[in-house]
């Protein structure tokens, strides 16, 4: 069984770096600069004074220095490579997410700096933009929520009103397959029919509940068919169909609330999209074990970078109050 006192890489920095660089370099360094193959590693001439970095790497033909970090989640970091490790194989294993509190008290690192490396993985989880993204076909089920609290006495069921703090989230998932999920400002036909359009094929199968935003998609897709939850109907079967309900959907809901009101409690606004990013990853990765969800995850992290005044919040503890 996987046991991570007995992983060395989540134990020794160098360890960790050296299962990175088999990881990004299975064939051997490459150069994030130009690309190129021709890249040795520095090492300190005998008797020189002056020391060299471990894992610098020199690239023969631009002649750049790097290491297994430039280019990714990684670069510029001063935590040691193996509290990162463990950090991402903890919110890649936590079905419903894992507080930066948590983290700060089990790296252990401040929580500042768990906080920010929290940020961080969520994104090298994220999905890519709208245009690289592959349509989703087949039957999807299509459906919206709110997450957040709202002002003392300001009603309670339902939709939420103007001085509610709810946030709208709207989400697509695949029947047995992947949830993308989506921070919408408001909650119209247009922007839930705009992310239908960019996400869904039309030769897929929508299921939706009666909202009056969906009831423009008949001619937009294949089929849609709708579920009368105001009459109490929540599934029901048809000669020939698929069977019509939107209980996926609401079971991806489910966890998600269950992780924002049981382990991070507040969400901020600024930052929501990063913690549906957390809950759709580990979704779409659920058939495989934690370890390969953390090499899937660890898979994603070139390419993206995330730096500290890139965060939109006025403070870093307005963000999440976990415990």
């Amino acid at each position: 069984m996987f046991s991570i006192a007995e992983t060395p890489q989540f134990q020794d920095a160098e360890k960790a770096r050296a299962f990175l660089e088999k990881l990004r370099w299975p064939n051997g360094p490459v150069c994030p600069h130009c690309n190129c193959t021709t890249a040795y590693k520095l090492t300190a001439k005998p008797g020189s004074k002056k020391p060299v970095r471990i894992g610098v790497w020199k690239c023969k033909d631009c002649e750049q220095q790097f290491t297994v970090t430039v280019n990714t989640i990684f670069e510029d970091s001063h935590i040691p490579l193996h509290k990162w490790l463990l950090a991402i194989h903890l919110l890649c294993a936590s079905k419903k997410g894992m507080s930066a509190h948590q983290l700060h008290r089990m790296l252990p690192v401040t929580y500042k700096t768990a906080w920010f490396m929290a940020h961080r993985i969520r994104y090298m989880m994220s999905q890519p933009s709208f245009k690289n993204k592959q349509k989703m076909f087949g039957v999807i089920e299509a459906d919206e929520t709110y997450v957040g609290g709202k002002r003392r006495n300001q009603g309670g069921r339902g939709r939420p009103d103007a001085v509610s703090h709810k946030q709208a989230v709207f989400a697509l998932v695949k029947r047995d397959g992947d949830v993308r999920s989506f921070h919408v400002e408001r909650v119209t036909g247009d922007n839930l029919q705009s992310i239908l359009w960019k996400n869904a094929h039309p030769s897929a199968t929508i299921m939706t509940d009666g909202f009056a935003a969906y009831d423009n998609l008949k001619g937009t897709f294949n089929t849609h068919y709708t579920v009368n939850h105001s009459a109490g109907e929540y599934s029901r079967t048809e000669p020939g169909k698929p069977t019509i309900h939107t209980n996926t959907i609401e079971g991806v809901f489910s966890l998600l609330k269950r992780g924002i009101i049981g382990t991070y409690h507040q969400v901020g606004k600024h930052h929501l999209h990063r913690y549906l990013a957390e809950f759709d990853f580990p979704y779409n990765a659920r058939k495989i074990s934690d370890t390969d969800r953390t090499l899937l995850a660890l898979s994603q992290a070139e390419g993206k970078r995330l730096q500290l005044r890139d965060s939109t919040s006025n403070s870093i503890g307005a963000s999440e109050r976990g415990n």
